[in-house]
């Protein structure tokens, strides 16, 4: 950078800097949003040819930030995010100069004629718009066998931290924050796709309870199952995330469950670190099976550390659903008039109209296509579309049911506990079926330098009491690192 004073902040400070600390020098003066933008864009520049985790800049990324700064010299910031750059997934609609494309060439051309409830709160809070990141090709339901981070828009993601999968299907989000291109990111999960990028690239992620956060404007699988959430790399970054985009939605019926108050501050809350009076359940076989020893004792060292915060560790619990044959008919059931209602819906001059459309595409031009082929569109195609179909009803009542009074609930009730703690993010599957919330948190690396986390999983509407057990763990242990990176 040819700025001596940006050249400084950006060797010295920037890296690892949390939103906290962001509006701290931001209110001093010190920095402005401007010089923010200016950094992190150089950063991705630099770093972002191997990585490929953004797929786009905002190209008013610059003005923004400019009339964010002249706003906070004249009113003061409007919250914990007012001129802090964010970047967002590639599939959630923003309503300006970027692309909403689900990582799919199809949309290539498609530019989202309003912007999505969560980029809507995210404007109102604030937040810079940076850019959109890369994603696996419609968010892991394209085919079977596809790699993590992989589209046919924006290639291959990389892993900061190595040669390790980087975790999908909000792949290049949890990249992109790991390798500090940005303060935090908006990633969605279905079943997994926010928590396991997390895991892997060091983050704090949280999958919100399914109507903490609207989905009106993000390009879907499945409504019984998706949300937007958090990525960061601290609990409270990801807290005051959290409460920017939280909210009830008109357009969005499963949002008006939330019980929350419309200005809760999630990150308020984040301020003791003892868990005295708190019962956490730790989960066993089957979710222990198949790690490796190191991981398996750094699962286990996460319990002592919180057992030395004061909390009541009952290990071992028993789950009755984990080896009940899970199925994603759910999902392969609600996908096709999920998206052609999504597609319905956008400006004429996008051709692609339908899930049919989709796959008519990607068969016209196999080469750049069908890499990977398109089992799972396929699969969606040949339903009716109408979710009449016994075995969707079928599917849907089951997977509630075992998730819910037959998983998560039982154990918490069984056992008196607060949260769950799973090793790494297995279970993701049982809280995404039952539409709860989950906070994963770095836990460490393995000699190999993959990073391993932990997570807490409890029932609707529990994230205050999960970001708290997360905050003191984390706290706690730090156990975050820098990722190196290659030019």
């Amino acid at each position: 950078m040819e700025n001596p004073k940006l050249r400084q902040l950006n060797d010295d400070w920037l890296l690892e800097a949390t939103i906290e600390e962001i509006q701290d020098k931001l209110h001093s003066g010190e920095v402005t949003s401007v010089d923010l933008v200016h950094m992190y864009m150089n950063r991705i520049a630099n770093y972002d040819k191997h990585l490929r985790s953004v797929i786009e800049i905002n190209p008013d990324a610059l003005h923004i930030a400019s009339s964010l700064d002249t706003e906070r010299k004249a009113h003061g910031p409007r919250s914990a995010l007012h001129g802090i750059p964010i970047l967002v997934k590639d599939n959630i609609d923003t309503g300006d100069k970027m692309h909403t494309t689900a990582g799919s060439l199809a949309l290539a051309a498609h530019y989202a004629a309003k912007d999505s409830f969560v980029a809507a709160q995210l404007r109102k809070a604030g937040a810079i718009l940076l850019g959109k990141t890369n994603m696996t090709e419609w968010a892991n339901f394209m085919t079977v066998g596809m790699p993590s981070g992989y589209s046919s828009r924006g290639g291959q993601t990389l892993n900061p931290y190595g040669e390790f999968d980087v975790g999908g299907s909000s792949s290049g989000s949890g990249a992109a924050i790991a390798a500090n291109f940005a303060a935090a990111a908006i990633g969605t999960e279905t079943s997994g796709s926010i928590l396991n990028p997390s895991l892997k690239n060091s983050l704090v992620g949280i999958k919100p309870t399914v109507g903490l956060v609207s989905r009106t404007g993000v390009i879907p699988i499945a409504h019984t199952q998706d949300t937007p959430g958090p990525m960061a790399r601290t609990v409270k970054d990801a807290a005051n995330l959290l409460s920017a985009i939280a909210g009830v939605d008109e357009n969005d019926p499963i949002t008006k469950t939330n019980p929350f108050d419309k200005r809760i501050d999630f990150a308020a809350k984040l301020t003791e670190t003892t868990l005295k009076g708190m019962r956490i359940g730790v989960v066993g076989a089957p979710f222990t099976e198949r790690l490796s020893k190191h991981k398996l004792a750094l699962a286990d060292q996460a319990v002592q550390i919180l057992k030395g915060l004061g909390a009541e560790m009952i290990e071992d619990i028993s789950i009755p659903s984990p080896k009940e044959k899970w199925g994603f008919e759910v999902l392969v059931y609600e996908f096709k008039p999920d998206l052609n209602a999504y597609l319905q819906a956008t400006p004429i001059s996008n051709s692609v109209r339908s899930l049919e459309d989709v796959i008519s595409f990607n068969h016209e031009n196999p080469d750049t296509m069908l890499k990977y082929g398109q089992k799972l569109l396929e699969s969606s195609q040949k339903t009716s579309g109408s979710l009449g179909e016994l075995e969707y009803v079928k599917a849907l009542e089951k997977d509630q049911y075992f998730s819910r009074e037959q998983g998560i609930d039982h154990a918490l009730e069984e056992y008196k506990l607060d949260a769950i703690l799973f090793p790494g993010d297995r279970g993701s599957e049982i809280g995404a079926k039952a539409g709860y919330p989950s906070v994963i948190v770095p836990a460490g690396f393995v000699p190999n330098g993959e990073p391993f986390g932990i997570m807490f999983t409890g029932t609707a509407f529990s994230e205050q009491t999960l970001l708290k057990i997360a905050y003191a763990f984390e706290q706690a242990t730090r156990h975050r690192k820098t990722p190196k990176l290659e030019k």
